[in-house]
């Protein structure tokens, strides 16, 4: 289909507006990182003169983020994992209709969407296994991991989605083979729903990452903090060190950024898929 020069011109509009939006306030704070205190009260707005590298080493053991990095990757990693392995064994019995009420099963999730967010039953619910179950209640690093694996109802619903446009064929012939559910789900099903997965996979990594309201709720000691409450801790001493509160605001993006340009190739087509073809 060819594009008029108003339509062009309209999406080049479109497309630096967005490039405006998003990507001027990330060089923004990447540039001022490297400004010492001095130069920043200078020229706050102007291109970094000279080079502080130790910007960022200072920040890093400063601000504690070694235990934070730490602290976020685990629960990042874990629960990511956890999430597209529980929403595959989910969403296929439930795509492939090969449990009762399938349709219902679907319908439920797509209405918890409309839901509030459900935090104070959460809190009172950790209160409650912290009672009982004190390593994975209020406070606890597993606690807190198994409760961000809970959030897999956008991520089910495009598992389903996309199951649908695998062919059954598949499934007989796996059955006739003698090969195991479990297997058949590992070696077969997922290789085939690498897009999709990569989605699920970018999807629950920002949002466990960037969690700020959760650990201010169910983490409570220090330790167990992930990097966006140190962030929260760093500004509360660095507020007004701009060059270091922005070094801090970098080492918590640059691990999405760097894990999105490994898989960005997947996502739209996964996105895209899991939306259409259900």
């Amino acid at each position: 289909m060819r594009q008029s020069t108003s339509s062009k011109v309209v999406s080049y509009a479109v497309i630096l507006l967005f490039l405006i939006i998003y990507v001027v306030p990330l060089l923004f704070v990447f540039n001022v990182s490297f400004k010492s205190f001095d130069e920043y009260l200078r020229n706050p707005l102007g291109l970094v003169q000279s080079i502080q590298w130790s910007n960022y080493t200072d920040a890093w053991s400063e601000g504690n983020f070694s235990r934070y990095f730490g602290n976020s990757l685990l629960y990042t990693g874990v629960s990511t994992v956890l999430t597209i392995i529980v929403s595959v064994f989910a969403a296929f019995p439930v795509a492939r209709g090969y449990v009762k009420w399938a349709g219902f099963i679907y319908l439920f999730f797509i209405m918890s969407q409309f839901l509030p967010n459900p935090l104070v039953a959460q809190f009172k619910f950790m209160l409650f296994m912290k009672d009982r179950i004190p390593f994975i209640g209020y406070d606890t690093k597993l606690g807190y991991t198994l409760l961000k694996t809970t959030g897999t109802g956008v991520v089910f619903m495009m598992f389903v989605g996309y199951i649908k446009s695998i062919s059954r064929e598949l499934d007989e012939a796996a059955g006739v083979d003698g090969c195991s559910y479990t297997r058949y789900i590992f070696q077969m099903v997922l290789p085939l729903m690498k897009p999709i997965i990569a989605t699920g996979v970018i999807l629950t990594a920002i949002g466990t990452w960037n969690d700020f309201v959760g650990p201010v709720m169910y983490l409570s000691s220090p330790d167990n903090w992930p990097i966006t409450a140190g962030l929260k801790e760093f500004r509360g001493q660095y507020g007004n060190n701009w060059p270091l509160l922005a070094c801090g605001i970098t080492i918590v993006a640059v691990p999405l950024i760097v894990l999105y340009s490994f898989i960005q190739k997947y996502i739209v087509d996964g996105a895209l898929a899991g939306a259409v073809k259900s």
